[in-house]
């Protein structure tokens, strides 16, 4: 017998085509608007409002302290089971589940907005405050909501085109809500800006109007996991229903996903969560000060815009390109290696700043560096948490990886104010950068781990039936 000829092989300008299409598919596109959305609030909450506060006459340890509003973005796996199974009255039944509580936070944000901008912070910083919260908290939510939704909305194949657009989206929402903010105050006043900021959060919400409920699809070995929740029922027939269905409830949603984690990672588990905590804390803790630096440097507003928020914008975009190029020629944990030491070396780079003239070039050699080693550091950790998480417990699991990654290093970013106080500017950039040491040490222990637990190659057992 002949062999079949085999077909022919797609052309390489076929490929391309092909591979380009995804982004014309409705949901990847959407997900342009809704990273729009989830990156607006972020600096208003955090970097921004450091800026307003500062213009304000905010002694800076107040700035820093102010800053742990931040942290309910770190808490947010507490409520994430929450967003993942409780149905919203009359939102959940009318826009399905992932859509009511993406519109509910929106709205939140769009709320909180709106009061930040009709306060000053010279005569009512409580307010401000408060509002804040309110921003914060809307913001994490839709946060959870928004990546169950893109987790559900595609199939694997289009995960990465999903993540793209989402990152694209939200880093535009951040230039708005950083450089757009800062030129509204420059030229008007920051109640403005903030009202701008309000009504920008208006694209989320037509997003979230116009897109469809996804299909919730869940994995088989799920139920296998649920058997958990069948025992517990099975042991406490006696207790009252209502508290035994919040009880299963919880073990379903919390437990689960925690177990399932443990399990699959045994003893490296514990390292891991250690490194999550630890990668970040560098450049958080730095960025806390970052605003109030470059004001009290003497830098324009309209520089600080151009520079770190415009121009800044490209050099991390590049970074995060460049860093998805080298995890695709080299893996996931060369360069993270690479990335996690780089942000410690550009935080040392920030301390010669600071012992310069404001010179906007210096300004923008610095944030270069800063920008490409922190969009590199961001594509590969992504890509790194992405990799740990289950498909049965996706919502949860990544954010409670979100969210730890984000709690220490908000919490010491709070004592940021404290430490320019007493110590000038070069010595922070200097424990800034001291701070990121720790990742790098387990980092290098995990792949060491990974190489002594990697299998072998098994020998190939020939043709079947010899």
């Amino acid at each position: 017998m002949h062999p079949r000829p085999e077909p022919p092989m797609p052309s390489l300008r076929h490929r391309w085509r092909e591979a380009f299409a995804v982004y014309t598919r409705p949901r990847v596109v959407a997900m342009l608007f809704l990273g729009f959305s989830a990156g607006l609030p972020l600096l208003l909450v955090f970097g921004t409002l450091s800026a307003w506060l500062r213009e304000a006459g905010v002694d800076r340890s107040t700035i820093g302290h102010i800053s742990w509003v931040a942290m309910l973005y770190a808490l947010k796996f507490v409520w994430a089971p929450l967003v993942d199974r409780l149905p919203l009255p009359g939102l959940t039944r009318r826009y399905g589940q992932r859509r009511g509580w993406m519109l509910a936070a929106q709205l939140g944000v769009f709320t909180g907005l709106l009061v930040m901008a009709a306060h000053d912070p010279a005569t009512a910083l409580a307010a401000l405050v408060w509002a804040a919260l309110l921003v914060a908290f809307c913001s994490a939510t839709q946060d959870i909501s928004i990546d169950a939704w893109r987790i559900e909305a595609e199939g694997l194949d289009h995960q990465g085109a999903m993540a793209a657009t989402y990152q694209l989206g939200y880093r535009l929402g951040m230039l708005a809500a950083g450089a757009g903010v800062l030129y509204l105050a420059e030229y008007f006043d920051w109640h403005l800006a903030y009202l701008a900021m309000a009504a920008a959060m208006l694209v989320g919400v037509a997003t979230t109007l116009i897109i469809g409920e996804p299909e919730r699809r869940i994995e088989a070995r799920v139920w296998q996991e649920e058997r958990r929740v069948i025992a517990f029922l099975e042991r406490s027939h006696h207790w009252p229903p209502r508290l035994q269905a919040v009880m299963a409830w919880l073990i379903g949603a919390v437990v689960c996903p925690f177990v399932d984690f443990f399990q699959r990672n045994g003893r490296l588990a514990l390292v891991i969560l250690a490194f999550i905590l630890a990668f970040r804390i560098s450049d958080i803790t730095m960025g806390v000060m970052a605003m109030p630096f470059y004001l009290d440097m003497g830098y324009a507003k309209s520089d600080i815009a151009g520079v770190t928020k415009v121009f800044g914008l490209g050099m991390t975009l590049a970074g995060a390109l460049v860093g998805g190029l080298l995890v695709a020629r080299f893996g996931v944990m060369p360069i993270l290696l690479a990335s996690a030491a780089l942000v410690a070396l550009t935080n040392l780079v920030f301390a010669w700043l600071a012992t310069q003239a404001p010179e906007v070039a210096y300004l923008m050699l610095v944030i270069s560096g800063d920008n490409l080693a922190g969009g590199m550091a961001g594509t590969a950790f992504i890509a790194y948490l992405s990799g740990l998480t289950s498909r049965a417990y996706t919502a949860t699991q990544y954010a409670l990886f979100s969210s730890l990654m984000l709690l220490p290093a908000k919490f010491l970013g709070g004592f940021s104010g404290d430490i320019v106080d007493a110590w000038g500017y070069v010595n922070f950039f200097v424990y800034a950068a001291a701070l990121g040491l720790p990742a790098i040490l387990l980092i290098l222990y995990l792949m060491r781990r990974l190489n002594v637990d990697r299998p072998a190659p098994e020998a190939d057992p020939g043709p079947p039936g010899r």
